[in-house]
């Protein structure tokens, strides 16, 4: 019998071993965090840079390191055995408040970092614990939250918050407390620029989102007047700031700037407003909910201008809500949700087994965040100040929402993607807040070559339309009402069905024929033929297509309606354009690309619409 239980304790004893290895948490800790610097402010482009046009600056903030010469380094790190948890404190809208369904997902994404952390061994065997705090979004609360936790519950690091007015106050107590603060979701660009050397964020903040969607309104797309619609809470006032900024710097200042209340859910004394201000587009600071609202009574409205989001207005649920009036919609986002890495098909996996739903971005880069903030833990041990230094010494980090680029002020300022609804879907693509190297048709596209012969206007002039079912639409009663209008005019239609060289010889003997005036292109392919045999033969091309490739190859002849344009308004705005410059190609091509209005639609010399 003494046998047997000498056996069960060398038994139990292996398997405590095997269960608690020898733990190197904290053996190799990192020293101070060698100085470096980014140069100018966030990376950014010259032309977005304030002054950039008039001075430089003799001196420019928040490109160096932010130096920490305190004595936290120095206190000793607790004994274990006198640690039953090892706690990391939360704070987040969690009830009774707008965003607590954020603040839950927020929570959803930190704890099941912990969970595995912790099923991993945790540190040295005790296990990480999230102390939960309530932001109830009332300044005094939030405060006496956060001091509760590093004062009462001392715990290692903070998380949190979600509003940049709560997370300012969180910033204040770690720089008395001296420990540091983790955040994934806070945007507003004043908190990393109080130079407390505690804070570190994974999303970017909202200097980035405006930059960077100020980018791909003006410089890409080309738009010139833009209208402001926000919330008017602190999310809102400071997250256009920089947007703002962006557009006064790049020559077409904000025409208008509208605001509504938290909760409110009829924006249409706003949208008349913009309306009246005559903007090609409208860029939106708000949550998904009056994001979708906005874009149903624009619809209902009839108002057609291009919309753009911040991060937080794009999601399934936007087109759950808006269906139909979401397509077109625009947004930047910090990471691309439809990539195909093994690291982020797993977390869903795990994620949607723990909580029965797919992980939004709050809760992907909440995991991020502390995943991030755990193997600082291991590796500084448990003392404060080498904690921070091991956050300030990252300078790059792939998460399971992808590459992540950090800055001296501990912000991770990797470019966004934009998002886009298309067909119902959300498609995702990398975009950038830097001026391309090259812009195709920047200065313009012009036609220099010899001019072409009048038309006879005493014979009716014919326009081809070239794409599938050309045939049938161009004998449709709408397409003969639109024809009648100009009296001289019929229509040559060139289906696509059959094989594509019949279908390009027919089209090439059209347009060498007698009396042809124009092509209207019906899909992406058909364009993109017509726009080679329109080059050459100098005949101005109509294209019904969301491909933008066609008008960035300086290409003279080529115009760009947007997909879904109905034939009959291509055909009218051909007919109008010949009847104000003559029956010329060249005189055509040249009216339509001189930014005249017609058929109160108005093209770029690019061919794209203004």
């Amino acid at each position: 019998m003494s046998r047997l239980w000498v056996l069960a304790f060398v038994l139990l004893a292996v398997c405590a071993s095997a269960q608690n290895p020898a733990c190197s948490c904290g053996a190799n800790p990192p020293g101070i965090p060698a100085p470096r610097s980014l140069k100018p402010y966030t990376g950014a482009p010259d032309d977005l840079r304030p002054y950039s046009k008039f001075t430089k600056p003799y001196y420019e903030n928040y490109t160096d390191l932010i130096e920490y010469n305190g004595a936290a380094r120095d206190i000793p790190d607790p004994d274990l055995k006198d640690l039953s948890e090892i706690r990391i404190g939360f704070l987040g809208p969690l009830h009774d408040h707008p965003d607590q369904v954020l603040g839950n997902h927020m929570l959803h994404g930190a704890q099941l970092a912990i969970d595995e952390a912790n099923a991993a061994g945790g540190y040295c065997g005790k296990p990480f614990k999230l102390m939960l705090h309530n932001d109830s979004a009332v300044w005094g609360a939030a405060s006496n939250e956060v001091v509760k936790m590093v004062y009462d519950e001392k715990v290692w690091a903070m998380f949190g918050s979600i509003s940049g007015d709560t997370t300012h106050i969180a910033l204040r107590v770690t720089l008395k407390a001296e420990t540091p603060l983790i955040n994934s979701a806070a945007t507003d660009p004043t908190i990393p620029e109080t130079l407390v050397p505690w804070f570190f964020t994974d999303l970017q903040d909202d200097r980035v989102q405006g930059y960077t969607l100020a980018r791909h309104i003006y410089t890409e797309l080309g738009l010139k007047r833009i209208a402001i619609l926000r919330v008017n809470d602190r999310y809102g006032r400071f997250g256009v700031l920089k947007f703002r900024d962006a557009s006064r710097r790049l020559g077409h200042p904000v025409v208008i700037e509208q605001k509504f209340m938290p909760g409110d859910t009829d924006f249409r004394r706003q949208l008349r407003v913009i309306q009246d201000s005559r903007v090609d587009g409208i860029v939106l600071w708000t949550d998904i909910a009056p994001a979708a609202a906005i874009l149903q009574q624009m619809r209902e409205l009839g108002m057609k201008q291009r919309v753009f989001g911040s991060h937080r207005t794009i999601g399934e649920e936007l087109i759950n809500l808006a269906g139909r009036a979401a397509e077109g919609f625009e947004a930047v986002f910090p990471y691309n949700p439809n990539q195909t890495r093994p690291a982020w098909l797993d977390f869903n996996t795990r994620f949607e087994a723990q909580y029965h739903e797919k992980p939004d971005h709050f809760a992907a880069l909440a995991y991020d965040a502390i995943n991030i903030l755990l193997q600082a833990i291991c590796r500084a041990g448990l003392n404060r100040g080498r904690i921070r230094d091991t956050l300030t010494s990252m300078t790059q980090y792939e998460g399971v929402t992808g590459e992540m680029t950090f800055d001296p002020n501990c912000k991770n300022i990797a470019p966004m993607y934009l998002a886009a609804v298309h067909n119902g879907t959300i498609e995702y693509r990398r975009i950038t807040m830097q001026k391309p190297y090259a812009v195709v048709g920047e200065g313009g596209v012009s036609f220099s070559g010899p001019a072409t012969a009048d038309l006879d206007s005493t014979r009716p002039l014919k326009i081809v339309v070239f794409g599938p079912h050309a045939d049938e639409q161009a004998k449709s009663v709408e397409l003969a009402l639109a024809a009648a209008d100009g009296k001289h005019f019929s229509l040559m239609g060139i289906p696509t069905e059959q094989s594509w060289g019949a279908a390009s010889s027919a089209l090439a003997q059209a347009i060498s024929g007698d009396q042809i005036v124009a092509v209207v292109a019906l899909d992406r392919n058909s364009a993109h033929l017509a726009e080679q045999l329109g080059t050459k033969l100098f005949v101005p091309v109509i294209a019904i297509s969301s491909d933008k490739v066609l008008t960035s190859t300086n290409v003279a002849w080529i115009f760009r309606l947007p997909e879904g344009t109905p034939l009959p308004e291509a055909v009218r705005l051909l007919i109008s354009a010949t009847q104000a410059a003559g029956a010329n190609r060249q005189k055509v091509r040249d009216y339509l690309a001189s930014g005249a209005s017609v058929n109160r639609m108005s093209f770029a010399s690019t061919g794209e619409l203004r």
